[in-house]
């Protein structure tokens, strides 16, 4: 075994940039540490087998976070009927957004601090425990709080997922296997509803939590006997704790408004004003105590610099703009071109499905072309004028599904060259720490935008609501045409998300990446 070998390293000649370098170039100095280049423990080599075990287990790890966003609102009525409540129905949904993005930071953080073994487990182990919880719960209370529970659990999946990620596979590679976890978030898309409507109808609402102990296990029994050959690249420091349950707080708080706001509360009542003011203290005080605190919680000057800000302002605008058309269309799709609620969604699969092409196409470009951003820029911009299109006047359905496609694959280009470009310019033992930053913006923004097309839809079309009200006629009783023309500002809307991330992944520096030398690095 020769020494690039034993370091984990590839020859010199088979790489652009050594992974160090490359990682600690836009790290300031007053928080590098010298246990920052090389990891704590050497590597074992990993053969072909185990990464592809690793890669599996993984797959299969965040399936379930992404399965039980989906999966549950099919079978809402019925529990609503058995527990005879149907008022508190929102929080089964709600219970899991709030508590999910809140974590994504915190787990994040504390993989770089205690490692990705101890908190994989310990987010896996929340996540089967609040789904054994759901299944048994006896009221909707319990099942509320159940999936608070459970909802911490799954927020801290995705990030520590893509840490592993990162740990295993070089950042020139990692966007082609960035694009299959796409893929993963795909099929829980469309097959979380379908299951949740098959087991709520034909067996019982509480195998949609059931799934989740033997899918979970098994998971785990995959991933640990291989982690312990995973490189290891945390360090362990002390945790601001109070940092932490700032940022948590002022992220539960601003999630809360978006949620309330036009439909609990009008947008202007004193209770969704006092909420914003409470956000925003709780966000600043997180700022102050962050540039203070020797070891903060997020280092605010990680998220600076060239890369990791215009990437995650990139990768929320394209989560946004999917997301949010995802919740609204079948609105669209209901009252303009009569479709029962089940032909609604699967009239979705063009936006759901078609993202991740785009996913595998930016990252074939990303291990095989030096300028990887470009694809994204080009992607986002076509997006974009497929969006413009869509706003300008109605058309046949078939067309329409056609334009979604295209849209989807354009923005799908954003999230694996957003996601790679952000661990790729920091140090390699806070990898973990941007990468559940990513996700917690990416969350928020999806959030946002949700509640901005929301606010659109309802003032377009002549609702009592602009700044002051809400919504509260039947949606039977609109109009196609004055659908058709409230649309118009929603897909604007969407395009000029796209514009936005575009313009970001533009100003974004491209930084060498890691891993295997292109054919043109090669040539020279």
């Amino acid at each position: 075994m020769n020494k690039f070998e034993r370091q984990g390293r590839q020859p010199a000649d088979q790489q652009t940039l050594p992974a160090e370098a490359g990682e600690l170039a836009s790290v300031p100095a007053d928080i590098l540490d010298i246990s920052d280049a090389p990891p704590i423990a050497p590597p074992a080599p990993l053969t072909s087998g185990e990464v592809r075990t690793i890669l599996t287990s993984l797959m299969l790890t965040m399936f379930l976070a992404a399965l039980d966003q989906t999966i549950v609102a099919t079978a809402l009525p019925t529990i609503g009927r058995q527990f005879h409540d149907v008022s508190s129905l929102s929080w089964v949904i709600t219970a899991y957004l709030l508590a999910s993005t809140a974590v994504a930071p915190v787990f994040g953080t504390l993989s770089d601090i205690y490692g990705r073994r101890a908190t994989i487990i310990t987010a896996m182990s929340l996540f089967i425990v609040g789904s054994v919880l759901c299944a048994v719960a006896p009221n909707m209370p319990v099942l509320i709080v159940a999936r608070g529970l459970q909802g911490l659990g799954g927020g801290g999946i995705l990030p520590i997922v893509q840490t592993v990620i990162a740990d295993v596979v070089t950042p020139r590679e990692r966007g082609q296997y960035q694009a299959y976890f796409s893929g993963v978030w795909m099929a829980a898309g469309v097959g979380g509803p379908i299951l949740g409507g098959v087991f709520a109808e034909h067996l019982h609402w509480s195998m949609i939590f059931w799934i989740n102990l033997p899918l979970g296990l098994t998971s785990l029994a995959m991933l640990l006997p291989k982690m312990k050959k995973i490189p290891v690249y945390h360090r362990l420091r002390k945790v601001d704790w109070l940092g932490g349950i700032l940022l948590m707080a002022a992220a539960v708080v601003f999630m809360l408004v978006l949620t309330w706001g036009g439909n609990r509360y009008f947008w202007l009542s004193p209770v969704i004003i006092s909420m914003i003011g409470a956000s925003a203290a709780l966000a600043l005080s997180f700022v102050w105590h962050a540039s203070r605190a020797q070891e903060p919680f997020l280092p605010l000057p990680l998220m600076g610099g060239t890369v990791v800000p215009y990437a995650m302002a990139c990768g929320g605008c394209a989560m946004g703009a999917m997301l949010g058309l995802t919740v609204y269309l079948p609105l669209y799709y209901e009252v303009v071109y009569h479709l029962t609620a089940s032909e609604a969604g699967l009239a979705l699969i063009p936006l759901a499905a078609v993202s991740t092409g785009g996913a595998a196409i930016a990252g074939r470009a990303m291990a095989r072309s030096r300028h990887y951003k470009r694809v994204a820029i080009v992607g986002t911009l076509c997006g974009a004028v497929t969006g413009a299109v869509l706003a300008l006047a109605p058309m046949p359905l078939w067309l329409l599904l056609v334009l979604l496609s295209i849209f989807a694959v354009g923005l799908g280009t954003a999230f694996p060259v957003s996601t790679v470009s952000a661990q790729n310019a920091v140090a390699r033992s806070q990898v973990g720490t941007v990468t559940g930053a990513v996700n917690f913006f990416r969350a928020l923004m999806a959030s946002f935008t949700v509640a901005v097309f929301s606010a659109i839809l309802l003032a377009a079309l002549g609702a009592d609501i602009s700044l002051s009200g809400e919504h509260r006629g039947p949606v039977s009783s609109i109009p196609p045409a004055d659908m058709v023309a409230a649309f118009r500002f929603v897909f604007g809307a969407a395009a000029v998300m796209l514009v936005a991330a575009s313009l970001c992944m533009i100003l974004m520096e491209e930084r060498p990446l890691a891993g295997p030398a292109t054919p043109v690095d090669m040539a020279e």
